[in-house]
């Protein structure tokens, strides 16, 4: 935009303002009012219009982006039920941390004078899950909402824009940047470390939002162990000698942190981790953008502000420890086979995402991948091999079903070159299956993979853990494949690792959306379970 203030209707000034901020796409759901006049001025904006199949899915979607590019997620719906529809992903993007901004049609106050149809208060019903509200008075509050948004921790905020709100002209100019995050002062984590010989780091989710390369450096200087949430996979790469494998809070982990004098949190969000008391007695200490008012554990010290300059004012100071690299590789190892099983009927979770890695690498892909929550969450996050961070993609704090599908499609449409595998079970992908109609319609490189397995399985899990009779949590197995066709995708099934194989390579030799509907060995995920989390 520029610097000098011009007249535009509100609709323009808010796109322009979005493009600015780098914003490059818009997912909804439209309705008959705003939407209409956000989605005429979006292409002259340079912004691409992305009409999705639910809203819900529409604002998951937004949530990928925003983690893919820095710039806030949009979703547009219309008032009412598609307001409500997308409540779910504006929860998920607050308590992921994405800056997410949902624009819903609006009611102006003289239609309130005699309207009662579709009429509720949508600022008190996305009140409990947003940042921020607005209606779109000026350029001023737009600004504001998106500074919001962004501000940690980063989360959704909602603008409730009717259409004459929207073809009002103000004045709209150049948004001023939002202040420099300070730099945290180090001394006190720095003194803990320097008086550590077996430190090991935990790496969190906004570690996913800088520059990698401080973080490995700091991790190769000290010579010792990394941990990553589910978030913070690939900020060290998996392939990467001090990488051990993923912390969730639970016990799988524990052995390795357990031989540990220090445990330094780099990023980490609380919202991060299970729900079970800490279980780690050594000392703490937090590199993060902020204290947190709940948490786990009390940091024997922190450091708070700009993470990135934070991590380099370390490295400055750090020096190798007394890890031995067997010791290290011993954990990750232990930690590996833990998750690990064949299959006796069927394919083995692990298995999947391993011929699903080795069939990228045959086709020279180097896909994304986004997982669903679900029981087959524990193989994909520890077996899809990460490289760089949001080489993987999942909904960690709200962790709901329904994310895999449309966050894989954020991120194919985002790097068309690499694409994007969504592992999904089939409860998650029943709640957003017509999706794959949106990207059968935009081509993209996406493969669907079905964890079929007949069941809501880590809900069935927990179930057989109390010995309860086998209710509630099952169903048939679908046909997803079928399925599939009928929607514009490629549809394929697999019963056997073999099968599998071949399924892979045509579904990522495809030129558009394809998807493989596996029968699955569900016999290890209750071993998988105690593994995780005890």
């Amino acid at each position: 935009m520029d610097g000098e203030e011009a007249p535009r209707t509100v609709a323009e000034g808010l796109l322009a303002t979005l493009a600015a901020h780098g914003t490059r796409r818009i997912w909804g759901v439209p309705g008959g009012g705003s939407s209409l006049d956000l989605i005429a001025g979006a292409a002259p904006a340079g912004i691409d219009f992305v009409l999705c199949r639910h809203e819900g899915s529409a604002a998951m979607m937004a949530v990928a982006d925003a983690e893919l590019t820095g710039a806030p997620g949009v979703v547009l719906t219309t008032k009412g039920p598609g307001l409500m529809n997308a409540v779910n992903g504006l929860a998920c993007a607050t308590l992921e941390r994405a800056p997410v901004m949902l624009v819903s049609d609006g009611f102006t106050p003289a239609q309130l004078a005699y309207i009662t149809h579709q009429v509720f208060d949508q600022c008190c019903a996305t009140a409990a899950v947003v940042k921020g509200y607005g209606r779109g008075e000026s350029a001023a509050e737009i600004g504001a909402l998106l500074d919001t948004a962004a501000a940690d921790p980063a989360g959704a905020v909602h603008l409730d824009l009717t259409s004459a709100a929207a073809k009002r002209v103000v004045p709209f100019g150049a948004h001023p940047p939002r202040a420099v995050a300070k730099a945290a002062d180090v001394a006190p984590v720095a003194a803990l470390l320097a008086g550590a010989r077996r430190p090991v780091i935990v790496l969190g989710l906004e570690a996913a939002r800088i520059d990698p390369a401080p973080i490995r450096a700091l991790a190769e200087a000290l010579t010792c162990p990394v941990l990553a949430t589910y978030k913070a996979k690939g900020v060290v790469p998996d392939a990467h000698p001090l990488f051990v494998g993923l912390f969730t809070g639970g016990t799988l982990e524990a052995e390795c942190v357990a031989a540990a004098d220090l445990v330094l949190l780099v990023g980490l969000d609380p919202v991060e981790l299970i729900l079970q008391p800490w279980r780690h007695a050594a000392p703490v200490a937090e590199l993060a953008a902020r204290p947190f008012p709940v948490h786990y554990v009390s940091p024997a010290a922190g450091a708070y502000g700009d993470l990135a300059t934070a991590v380099a004012a370390l490295r400055g100071g750090a020096r190798a420890s007394d890890w031995r690299a067997a010791e290290i590789a011993a954990h990750r190892d232990t930690m590996r086979a833990a998750l690990a099983w064949q299959g006796q009927g069927g394919v083995a979770p692990p298995r999947i995402v391993e011929l699903a890695a080795e069939a990228a690498a045959r086709a020279g892909r180097h896909p994304r991948a986004s997982v669903d929550a679900g029981a087959h969450m524990f193989s994909a996050t520890a077996f899809w091999p990460c490289h760089a961070p949001r080489d993987l993609l999942i909904s960690n704090g709200l962790a709901t079903m329904g994310f895999a599908l449309p966050a894989a499609l954020a991120a194919a449409l985002h790097d068309p070159a690499r694409g994007a595998i969504a592992f999904t079970g089939d409860g998650g992908l029943m709640m957003c299956l017509a999706e794959l109609a949106t990207a059968a319609e935009r081509r993209a490189r996406l493969v669907t993979i079905v964890f079929n397995d007949g069941a809501l399985s880590l809900i069935d899990v927990k179930q057989q853990q109390r010995q309860l009779a086998p209710e509630g949590v099952r169903w048939p197995r679908a046909d997803f494949a079928a399925v599939a066709e009928g929607l514009g995708a490629r549809g394929f099934r697999a019963a056997d690792e073999a099968a599998l194989a071949k399924a892979l390579d045509a579904a990522l030799a495809h030129d558009g959306p394809s998807l493989v509907d596996v029968l699955v060995e569900p016999a290890g995920y209750l071993r998988q379970l105690q593994a995780m989390r005890g």
